[in-house]
């Protein structure tokens, strides 16, 4: 159960080998380090646990019988991201999926279509292709409006193209997405697209040009009812179904990528999404290779789903220290993502905060100023002072930007009973919830919330027996299913804001 360390895996497979076709072995996960060998030759290896990669095996894989072995080692390490102290369960292993996909010599290896930056007519983006030795004819087609553009591609397989094209803007509200068409040689992709706007003005954020409030709540990649990592559809369905029951229109994947279904079914379901990279509490900042880590796993988040309309939020981490090192570190990846991706907006998870006067508190970490929108994590009531503590409390902020409660909670065991000051109790729990609520709505800056959070999760460092037993207990619904107290509380504040003007 606490087994960290080695696990190796062995499949057997028969195969048929084509002229022009390449072949790619695709990992959609693995935690955390994988070596992976082919026919008794090393093909490759992977770190980070939640991004996908893929090795291409055109030339290693034969003609017939073929022998795969991976070994994925998930031993903590303090230069890794994330490093030796996390808050979650370490599952190991192949946590997603491994595919054996075929491709024709020349591919679209990537794509990004959105409405261009201040547009609501005009679709923008670019194609590349790999393998292409020479400039290639590229086409696009939108069936349902009627569109096919056609573009030429340099001499590095890559090109871009703007064209005018009359939608329906996608929202929680009406997730419209569009069957799209990418043709090239003898590949063709399709793609399920929306098109939105996402941007700041002032402490407002203004999804389509209109300020949106987000009622959220934070969620981790555990699935229901049976614990460990999610392996099925049906499974991340649960989960951003109860988000949908509790009246979100907006869900926070802490605190690391979670599977591309997950980001997907978002974009079908209209729940706006923050995501996130596992840059978490305290890790090498002044390590060179811990940078690279970290920037590679932004890369591959952000290429795997920068064409879902759903996410307007790329996370930098999560409540780290305040340390000059650290603030350098994570300027460089705020740099680096909006190089991967300008379109969306950029935030962290900060829980430093300082005393600005009686009864106020005051967000100025100075990461603030390299991001979109703060994000702010506080447990009043809970890790500190007492829940009616809350009413009185004022925040501030050094930047005149939005603000998303990113976490707040308290504990709470399905079923456990007593007066509203026994902690752990149901009782408590809601209380927190109502004096939580009391003082965000006296926050001028408050563009959202994502409370923590969706359902109680496996974590090694809750061990509180009969309590906790390796669980935490922040959740609204219990591991099994059932609702606490709390999230009656949130969900009756969320159907007031969905049918009122927030701003």
């Amino acid at each position: 159960m606490f087994y960290e360390g080695p696990v190796w895996y062995q499949r057997y497979f028969s195969y048929h080998k084509r002229a022009q076709v390449r072949t790619f072995l695709h990992f959609a996960a693995a935690n955390y380090l994988a070596r992976v060998y082919l026919n008794g030759e090393k093909i490759g290896e992977h770190e980070g646990g939640f991004t996908p990669f893929v090795l291409e095996v055109t030339s290693n894989v034969r003609d017939g019988q073929n022998n795969i072995v991976v070994e994925v080692n998930n031993v903590r390490r303090p230069d890794a991201v994330p490093a030796l102290s996390t808050d979650w369960w370490n599952y190991g292993g192949l946590t997603r999926s491994v595919d054996l996909v075929d491709v024709p010599d020349v591919f679209v290896q990537d794509y990004f279509l959105q409405l261009a930056k201040g547009s609501a007519d005009q679709i923008a983006g670019w194609v590349q292709l790999d393998g292409a030795s020479q400039p290639q004819t590229v086409s696009i087609e939108i069936p349902e409006l009627g569109l096919k553009k056609s573009v030429s591609t340099d001499a590095n397989g890559h090109a871009e193209f703007r064209f005018p094209a009359k939608l329906t803007l996608w929202s929680p509200e009406a997730p419209k997405l569009y069957r799209v068409v990418i043709s090239s040689g003898r590949e063709t992709v399709e793609e399920q697209i929306g098109f939105r706007t996402i941007e700041t003005r002032g402490t407002q954020i203004l999804l389509n040009w209109k300020p949106v409030f987000l009622r959220g709540i934070s969620l981790h990649e555990e699935a229901p009812f049976r614990g460990g990592r999610i392996v099925s559809e049906d499974e991340d369905r649960t989960l951003l179904e109860w988000a949908k029951e509790l009246g979100c229109n907006f869900v926070r994947l802490a605190h690391y990528p979670h599977n591309e279904a997950m980001v997907r079914l978002a974009d079908r379901m209209g729940l706006l999404v923050w995501e996130e990279v596992p840059v978490y509490w305290d890790i090498a900042w002044q390590n060179r290779s811990t940078l690279e880590n970290a920037k590679a796993q932004l890369r591959d988040t952000i290429t795997r789903d920068h064409d879902r309309a759903s996410v307007i939020l790329w996370s930098l981490s999560n409540e780290t220290p305040p340390v000059p090192a650290r603030t350098e570190f994570l300027r460089t990846l705020a740099d680096y993502a909006r190089s991967l991706d300008s379109t969306r907006l950029l935030t962290s998870a900060m829980n430093h905060t300082q005393p600005a006067g009686p009864n106020t508190r005051s967000l100025d970490d100075p990461l603030g100023q390299y991001l979109d929108v703060l994000g702010l994590n506080e447990y009043v009531g809970w890790y500190e002072r007492r829940p009616e503590d809350a009413d009185a409390i004022r925040w501030t902020s050094s930047y005149q930007k939005p603000l998303i409660v990113s976490e707040f909670g308290a504990g709470a065991v399905y079923g456990k009973h007593g007066e509203a000051q026994t902690r752990f109790t149901e009782e408590y729990q809601a209380r927190v919830f109502e004096h939580q609520i009391n003082m965000l709505r006296q926050v001028p800056s408050l563009a959202g919330m994502s409370p923590w959070l969706l359902m109680d999760f496996r974590s090694p460092r809750r061990p509180l027996v009969g309590i906790q037993d390796f669980h935490n207990r922040k959740g609204l619904i219990s591991d099994g299913g059932r609702r606490k107290q709390a999230f009656y509380v949130l969900q009756r504040f969320y159907g007031e804001l969905a049918n009122s003007n927030p701003h």
